[in-house]
């Protein structure tokens, strides 16, 4: 039996995601193996705070982006009690899975050490689209003539001692980049992209381990994302001021986009 430390960041409104996480994964994923949760968050009261499994870290609700931006020195905390387990795993709060995911489909094979998840919104994309950082003066840039895949930050994992590892060399990545003044446009997506270019130890998963609820892509729905405005207000949350305008040029790039894609595709 393996053991599985899971990781999970619920600060402020995003604590509403966490029993519905936690049941889920616990009947479906990875059954074979025991696992161990890491729940950082700022709630008084957490669901299954005294079960055996679940360890509540205290954790101040960073804002944003610092929740995000600040994920791997958030994990660095219980470094020490992480090196314990064979296998790590992050996910996104708001997950829910909805299959039985065996170990054989998500575990490492035996020449891989890290394991990520095709984004679902760039699965059909080409290159030349992908939202890499393109600020040659951060640690998360990618040239356009470089990548394979657009992965996803909200699931990603791998053996212990490579995890603590890219948790080590995220962070200072990310906190090189903050001392010059430089922010990645997706935060450590940007740079968990990067970390993982060109690496040939990284087994890359389908979108079915990160579905949006709302999308209709040809694969099968394993770990559904759930949609947070449903929850709260996300724009609130992130200080977002979307106009009409702003939202008609998301749209129309969008479908700019898909239409490029598929021509160049095609030649």
């Amino acid at each position: 039996m393996y053991k599985i430390a899971v990781l999970y960041i619920c600060t402020g409104d995003y604590v509403i995601f966490w029993k519905e996480f936690y049941d889920s994964f616990q009947k479906y994923f990875l059954p074979k193996s025991w696992k161990d949760y890491f729940v950082f968050t700022d709630a008084m009261d957490l669901y299954a705070q005294d079960y055996k499994n679940v360890h509540k870290v205290n954790q101040k609700n960073l804002g944003w982006p610092g929740n995000t931006l600040k994920r791997f020195q958030i994990f660095r905390k219980i470094e020490e009690k992480l090196s314990a387990f064979d296998y790590i795993y992050f996910f996104n709060s708001n997950l829910i899975c909805q299959e039985v995911i065996t170990e054989d489909e998500f575990l490492p094979r035996e020449n891989q050490n890290l394991v990520v998840v095709k984004h679902p919104g760039w699965v059909n994309d080409i290159r030349l689209f992908y939202t890499y950082e393109r600020n040659r003066k951060s640690k998360a840039y990618i040239p356009y003539n470089k990548g394979e895949y657009y992965v996803c930050g909200g699931v990603n994992g791998g053996r212990a001692k490579d995890y603590i590892r890219l948790i080590n060399d995220l962070e200072k990545a990310i906190d090189t980049d903050f001392q010059k003044g430089i922010i990645a446009r997706y935060h450590d997506e940007s740079h968990l992209n990067k970390y993982i270019l060109e690496r040939n130890d990284v087994r890359v998963l389908e979108p079915s381990y990160c579905y949006p609820e709302n999308y209709d892509i040809p694969y099968p729905r394993k770990i559904l994302l759930l949609d947070k405005s449903r929850y709260f207000d996300v724009d609130k949350l992130k200080h977002n001021k979307k106009s009409l305008l702003k939202l008609i040029q998301s749209y129309g790039m969008t479908f700019v986009r898909r239409a490029a894609s598929k021509l160049l595709r095609k030649r």
